[in-house]
This record gives structure tokens, sequence and C-alpha cells, in this order.
């Protein structure tokens, strides 16, 4: 039974979730500089490129959300485990079977979506499109991308062990060899340097792919001397099916949710593909910018998910609601300056992504209505999150699923029949996120979660 006079212990404090929230930035934001650095060399290639490793981008994220989404459930089954774990003090070893079963299938995922992709990609994509140009350039970037799914699906998972167990020290450490190698080969490859031939839009997909095979080699090296041996990592275990279902039945709605979030990116890049191709190179443009921010709520709102996790794991529900509003203060008193200093300077951040003077005076007004949206919006991610941490995954599609809907048809008025200016366009992205919110609130308060189990 709940406890009314309860009061969060100090692993719950605003330090201990700044503790854990940080790692998890430096991560996240170092994995975003992957695209942007990809936005800030094309941008010096030409608009084609430009527009085209939107799109492609956007499509890629989309095949990539299918295992990250697994692994987000993953961590949120590891992180109620680590709670009732550290409960009891004993039962640590049941993370490293959920790990072992998550590897299993996500390299399957991997497969099979690699050769769906190289078979289905080009006929897909040339139907969304009308530029010639940048479906050409689009199916270049995704058949170069593509082999690093595998990659990337598993450093996913080793991230979700690492924010399960509330250790992310890692993660830190991961994004900085990750960053590093991609800017390092995106300046090899796209433009020629060293002996290697200047491969463009090409170079910047390849250079992802090793950047992020790298990523997952310093992980398994990391993992293997580090981590403790309670949680039974370093013990290979084999397929365990009634797991795998059991994991699947939480990850499975997580996988759909994350494929219809980014779903939204995709659709509005297409309907902007249609007003002209410098329409979607500013497009990208603020969309790389606008990562900035959404890391930082995407930072907050994974801490979220596996605190609350393991604060139901440790039998007490009622501190949910106390753990959600310290992560939504921290992340607002994070967040609003770096709004204020896009705001304040759009020029000196919009020129780090291209030298085109069109596209730079075109995309202020597009990046200070983008910055309006985020900040009227701010918790919305926390919210999502938290309602995952719960372990009622299914409910987070819901409300990702009625949020899509009522996206499209604004896009499909805004964009498509008034064919508004590309700043008023950016204003689903505040109505999405709005609707989201809502609804995560609502069900939140309701308290339904707490006879949840998983």
């Amino acid at each position: 039974m709940p406890n009314p006079s309860f009061k969060l212990p100090e692993s719950y404090s605003f330090k201990s979730i700044w503790r854990i929230t940080f790692p998890i930035l430096v991560a996240l934001v170092m994995e975003e500089l992957l695209g942007m650095t990809d936005t800030a060399f094309l941008g010096r290639v030409g608009e084609v490129e430009l527009g085209a490793s939107a799109i492609a981008g956007v499509y890629f994220t989309i095949l990539y959300m299918l295992g990250f989404g697994f692994s987000i459930g993953v961590q949120i089954i590891i992180g109620r485990r680590n709670g009732e774990a550290s409960e009891s003090g004993t039962g640590f070893g049941a993370i490293g079977r959920v790990f072992w079963q998550g590897v299993w299938f996500l390299t399957a995922l991997a497969v099979v979506t690699m050769v769906l992709s190289y078979l289905l990609s080009p006929p897909l994509l040339r139907g969304l499109m009308q530029s010639e140009n940048i479906f050409k350039a689009s199916v270049i970037y995704v058949n170069w991308r593509i082999p690093g799914l595998l990659f990337a699906y598993m450093t996913a998972l080793f991230r979700a062990f690492y924010v399960g167990i509330c250790e992310t020290k890692s993660l830190t450490w991961n994004s900085v060899v990750l960053v590093a190698s991609n800017i390092f080969l995106d300046w090899v490859l796209i433009f020629g340097h060293l002996g290697a031939p200047a491969m463009g839009i090409k170079g910047a997909a390849l250079a992802s792919t090793i950047s992020e095979g790298i990523s997952l080699l310093f992980f398994v090296v990391w993992a293997f001397f580090t981590a403790d041996k309670k949680y039974g990592l370093q013990k290979l275990v084999k397929p365990i099916w009634e797991e795998l279902r059991h994991i699947f039945s939480t990850a499975s709605w997580v996988m759909l949710e994350y494929v219809l979030n980014v779903s939204v990116w995709l659709l509005f890049f297409l309907f902007i593909e249609h007003l002209g191709e410098e329409q979607l190179a500013i497009a990208n443009i603020v969309r790389s910018i606008s990562e900035v921010p959404f890391v930082f709520s995407a930072a907050f709102a994974s801490t979220a998910a596996t605190l609350v996790s393991n604060i139901i794991g440790e039998g007490h529900p009622e501190g949910v609601v106390p753990i959600i509003r310290r992560v939504i203060i921290l992340c607002t008193v994070t967040m609003v300056p770096l709004l204020a200093f896009f705001a304040i300077f759009p020029h000196w951040i919009i020129s780090l992504f291209t030298d085109i003077p069109s596209l730079v005076q075109g995309s202020v007004p597009t990046l200070w209505v983008m910055c309006a949206a985020t900040l009227l919006t701010l918790p919305w991610n926390v919210y999502l999150q938290s309602v995952a941490g719960t372990g009622d995954t299914r409910v987070c599609l819901r409300c990702d699923a009625v949020a899509l809907g009522i996206y499209a048809v604004y896009c499909t008025v805004i964009i498509g029949i008034l064919h508004s200016d590309i700043a008023l366009c950016w204003t689903a992205d505040g109505v999405y996120a709005l609707c989201i919110w809502i609804q995560c609130v609502v069900y939140i308060h309701r308290k339904k979660w707490q006879d949840k189990r998983i």
C-alpha cells in the first residue's frame, strides 16, 4: 500500500538525479553531434546533399528506433530488477539474463532489417519524393548507412544496461570516442583528405557506420573489464524463449512508439520536400539545431524512466510523482538558458551548419519558432518516458499514435494545403508535443499504473 508519509531517499535527490543524468546528457549530445557533423560538412557541399541527408537520416533513424525501442524496454525491465534486487539484496543475476536475451533478439532484428532495407528502401523512397536528385542521393546514403545497424543496436543495449543500473559514467567516454571518430572520418571521407577519395554524401554515411563500430568495441572492452560480476554480464546466456517473450511483451510497445515518434520527422520532411529544395535544406538545418535542446529533455526523460522503474521495484509507487517533478525542474533550469542563447544569437548558430547566405537568412525565423515551441512544451518527454517507466508501455504507444494523428492533420492543412512558410510549418512540432504531454499528465495522476507488474 502506498505510504502517504513517504519521503524520497537521498538516492533520488536533485544531486543524485543530476549525477545520473549528466553522463546520459553528454552521451546524447555527443551522439547527436554525429548527425550534426554530417549536416555541417554536407552544408558546404550543396543543397541537394543537405536535403537528402535530412530525409535519408530520418529514414535510417526509424529503422534504428526498432532496436533502440527494444533496448528501452530492456532498460525498463533492468531498472525494475535492479530496484527489486537492491531492496532484497539478491537477484542481480536476473539483469545479465535480460541483457543477453536482448543481444540475441537485436542481432536477429538487425540482420532482418538490413536485408529488407536493401530490397525495399529504393522503391519506397522513390514513391515518397518528387526531386530525382534528392532521391538518388538519399538511396546512396541509406545503402552505406545500413550496415551500421547492428553496431548501433548493440551500443543501445549496452547503454540500456548502464542506465538501468544507474551507473552512467561509461556513456560519456563512449560518446567522446564515437563523435571524435565521426568528425575525423567525415573530414577524411567527405572531402577526400589524407589520400582518400572525396565521397560526398556517401562518405558521410560510411563515416557514421565505422564510428558506430568503434563505439561498440569500446563498450565491449569497458564491460569486460569493469562490469560487476554480480550482474552476470560476462557469462554467456543462451536464448531463453520464455524470457524473450516476457521482455518482448514490454519492449514491443516501446519499439512501435519510438518508430511512430521518429516517423513524425519523416512525415514533416516529406511535406517540406514538396515546397522545394531550399525549404528542405532550411528544415534540415533547424532540425539539427533543435536536436540539441531535444537531447537535454531526452537525457532527463531517460533518467526519469529508470528512476520511476527503480522506485516502483523498491515498493514505493508514491515516489513516482515527486521524482517526475524533480526531473522536470532540473530539465527546465538547464534548458531555458540554452534556448535563450539560440534565440539571441541565431546567425552565429546557423552559420555553424552552412555558409550559404540565403540558407542562413532563411533559417532565422524558423529557429525562433523552434525555440518558442520547445519552451512551451518542455516537460512532455519526461512525462512520456515516466509512463514507460511504470511498465505500461502500451499507453506510451497510444499517446504517440493520437498525437501523430493530430500532427498529420495539422501538417496536411498548414503545409500541404496552405503551403505556409517554413517558420509557420514548425509550429507543428509544438502541437505534437502538447498532445503527448496532456495525455501523459492525465494518465500519471490517475495512478492506474500502480498495479502494473513486469
